[in-house]
């Protein structure tokens, strides 16, 4: 009888090197003051890179590591349990520092909520004062790293699952042996 490997052992170390390139994006994004909410084109590219370029990257490469781990050898649902690992682990490790990050530049969450309260005062000049605060009050909640943290990891568990199906479909490769 051969041993098989845990999906998740294959995926630790991709959903770790995902993780420290979001920590990365972050302190940069901070550094270089490259704002989403002020320009656009950041936006978007930090949005692609996170959830669709990343982690088809990292889900292939876990994957196919641990099919290589396996054998040569990887069901279908397999691959949905690396793929999903990398990205909850990365979210996690991002979630984590990001509550460490508040606290040591507690500047930054104060930065973005000023920058948010001016976009959407000036993109609906319609809202009243209620309607602006109550909006600016939920914005402020979902800010706060402790209530963000449970969200982020969800979020990118979704993705992970996505993307997970699609490369899982394409990697997978069943052992003709197997019961």
């Amino acid at each position: 009888m051969s041993k098989t490997t845990s999906p998740a052992k294959a995926a630790l170390p991709y959903g770790t090197v995902f993780g420290v390139i979001m920590i990365v994006e972050l302190v940069l994004g901070y550094t270089l003051k490259l704002n989403a909410q002020t320009d656009p084109t950041v936006g978007i590219v930090i949005n692609l890179l996170n959830y669709i370029i990343l982690p088809a990257i990292f889900i292939t490469l876990a994957c196919k590591s641990f099919k290589k781990m396996n054998g040569g050898y990887a069901t279908f649902g397999q691959c949905l349990k690396a793929g999903v690992t990398v990205n909850v682990f990365a979210a996690f490790i991002f979630a984590v520092f990001n509550i460490i990050f508040n606290y040591i530049v507690p500047e930054f969450a104060d930065e973005m909520y000023a920058q948010i309260a001016e976009i959407t005062a000036k993109q609906n000049p319609q809202m009243t004062s209620e309607q602006l605060k109550m909006t600016l009050e939920w914005t402020k909640m979902f800010m706060n790293p402790f209530v963000s943290a449970p969200f982020i990891i969800i979020l990118y568990a979704l993705d992970g699952l996505v993307a997970s199906l699609i490369v899982g479909a394409v990697v997978k490769k069943d052992n003709p042996g197997a019961f």
